[in-house]
């Protein structure tokens, strides 16, 4: 299948993710599928009945994974995979929204938190200065992380209209074994600018051409050093 995007390791595939997924066996799924609670794409129906919905994760959402989702349906795709995952994180935002929360899991692959430093919380503190003289750059990723919902007034807000931030990606990638990537909803293309960034091979499958475009877009943008 002809590609729709390739640059430098990233590609768009423009195509239905059950027919396209199954010829890239060996990738870590990395993906946050429709939730199917109704929102407004141009084309593709968030409105399945809950036996096609869970055909629709049990065929595109496999081990190795990652997939971000809320966490009353993480459980439903524990178990469509059968497995527990490996590790949890809570992605929590101030929202004026019924919920604030999502779960981002891990299934049949193990995230590394040390890969990831963020500032101690109490530098002042004796042994955290100590630490930070002897050349700590930080302490490990928590497993809680607050990050705020890409907004419409955002400068990374594209067209789609559930877009992830760019920085929740991003961590997830760079703690995520390095192995070949493939979101099977790539959506605005969020997953392909991490990877692209953090010079990771991936792959996108969007079923929506509009979406495809905006996924190549982004990732014709450079980031530029000051």
């Amino acid at each position: 299948m002809k590609p729709y995007y390739e640059h430098k390791g990233i590609t768009i595939y423009h195509g239905d993710c059950r027919e396209i997924l199954p010829q890239f066996p060996k990738a870590i799924v990395v993906t946050d599928p429709p939730y199917n609670i109704g929102y407004h794409y141009d084309t593709y129906k968030d409105s399945l009945s809950e036996e096609q919905y869970r055909e629709l994760i049990a065929s595109t959402v496999r081990t190795p994974s990652v997939v971000i989702h809320y966490p009353e349906d993480m459980f439903g795709i524990s178990s469509a995979l059968n497995e527990l995952p490996e590790k949890c994180v809570a992605w929590v935002y101030n929202a004026n929204t019924p919920r604030q929360h999502r779960m981002i899991a891990w299934f049949g692959c193990e995230p590394d938190f040390s890969l990831v430093k963020q500032p101690y919380k109490n530098p002042t503190d004796k042994r955290i200065e100590a630490l930070i003289q002897n050349g700590s750059a930080g302490t490990n990723l928590y497993d809680w992380w607050n990050v705020e919902q890409v907004k419409n007034v955002d400068e990374e807000k594209t067209q789609h209209p559930c877009q992830i931030p760019l920085e929740i990606m991003s961590k997830v990638l760079a703690i995520t074994p390095d192995a070949l990537i493939v979101d099977p909803f790539c959506g605005s293309g969020t997953t392909l600018r991490a990877a692209k960034d953090l010079g990771r091979k991936a792959i996108g499958i969007e079923i929506e051409e509009k979406y495809c475009e905006i996924a190549a877009k982004r990732l014709g943008q450079e980031v530029l050093s000051f």
